[in-house]
């Protein structure tokens, strides 16, 4: 849900109710048999699936400067990891001068 942008993949899950793992798993079948799955192998005279190549390219061109491993890292340091790391020397401290 992230990352989809209506060219680079497939998006499942429409309900927002108790049915909605139910909703969710069925969505996702019926995107698997009835598109993805179709998609990846529809070949072209080559043997090779254009469309789902097409499709891949543009998912890595619009997900990848978003979801790397690079800004998740660099996220967690700024948001998580310097926090932790003033809030343990501001215990030492505190447990220093006691």
């Amino acid at each position: 849900v992230e990352g989809y942008n209506g060219r680079n993949g497939w998006g499942f899950g429409n309900k927002k109710n108790e049915q909605k793992d139910r909703s969710d798993v069925e969505d996702l079948y019926e995107k698997l048999e009835n598109q993805v799955i179709p998609l990846f192998y529809k070949i072209n005279d080559d043997g090779n699936p254009f469309e789902w190549i097409k499709l891949m390219k543009e998912t890595i061109k619009s997900t990848a400067p978003v979801f790397s491993a690079r800004r998740m890292t660099k996220e967690y340091t700024k948001k998580y990891y310097q926090n932790a790391l003033k809030a343990d020397r501001n215990i030492q401290l505190t447990n220093k001068t006691i």
